[in-house]
């Protein structure tokens, strides 16, 4: 009897292209006798370079799927391709090679370590990663220049505005030097003059070729990727393209000085 091919789903060019491929993808966690389902057959195609703002309610699987993306946690079913590897294949210990290599997480609350400077802040994943220590300087310090923070790398997080924090987890994310950032309510503890210098400087690393994929429930926020998604109950409901993209750096020449 000849054996029967088993189709691939991600067989396609742009599948096979993507940073990001995942096809039928639930997530659904037992709670008692209850089940509930946080993704409902999620297909979604990300290409290398994009800068995709992913938008929902609460409790609309965004950030199930941002922690799916992150390796942080695994689908019930389906697939999630990242860079045309099969992550579910993977042992725990290529996931976690993979999640420090190769993705870079900034989060709303900073998580950086108050006890230890800017520059300490920075190293931190790359001790992980086993990086020679004049590796790990000349990194840090490329990094924190980057985000125009150079001279500030002695500072402990209490010594920084929110902003310069913010920063900071930035820097830290860029390090070993990933292919993917993401990145969760970034500015959701910022004011409107820090969060656009933030945008400008994601807006940069999207240009330097990092593929960004931001979760945000401010529409102003999205208006500074390149694509949006909407979640809404497990679901994709809205996949477009961001028609009036702002310009961080034009923004920003446009806010009043906030006083001290």
């Amino acid at each position: 009897m000849p054996s029967q091919t088993v189709a691939n789903p991600h067989d396609d060019a742009a599948s096979r292209s993507a940073a990001i491929s995942v096809r039928a993808l639930h997530k659904y966690y037992d709670l008692g006798e209850t089940r509930v389902h946080a993704l409902r057959g999620v297909n979604l195609d990300i290409q290398r370079g994009e800068f995709v703002a992913i938008m929902g309610a609460s409790g609309s699987g965004k950030s199930t799927f941002m922690n799916i993306l992150g390796s942080l946690d695994l689908p019930t079913s389906g697939s999630y391709r990242f860079e045309g590897t099969e992550v579910s294949k993977l042992s725990k210990a290529e996931i976690a090679r993979l999640r420090n290599r190769k993705i870079g997480f900034v989060f709303q609350g900073f998580n950086l370590l108050g006890r230890t400077s800017a520059f300490e802040n920075v190293e931190l994943p790359m001790l992980y990663a086993h990086v020679s220590s004049d590796e790990r300087v000349n990194r840090a310090q490329e990094a924190l220049s980057l985000v125009g923070l150079k001279g500030r790398a002695n500072h402990f997080p209490s010594q920084l505005s929110g902003g310069q924090q913010q920063r900071v987890a930035i820097a830290r994310s860029l390090v070993n030097k990933p292919s993917l950032i993401l990145a969760d309510e970034p500015t959701g503890n910022l004011d409107s003059r820090t969060s656009v210098e933030v945008m400008e400087i994601f807006q940069r690393l999207n240009e330097l070729g990092l593929t960004i994929i931001l979760v945000t429930h401010e529409h102003d926020i999205a208006q500074y990727a390149t694509r949006q998604l909407v979640f809404r109950d497990g679901k994709i409901v809205t996949d477009e393209p961001v028609v009036d993209r702002l310009n961080a750096s034009e923004v920003f020449k446009t806010l009043p000085q906030l006083e001290d």
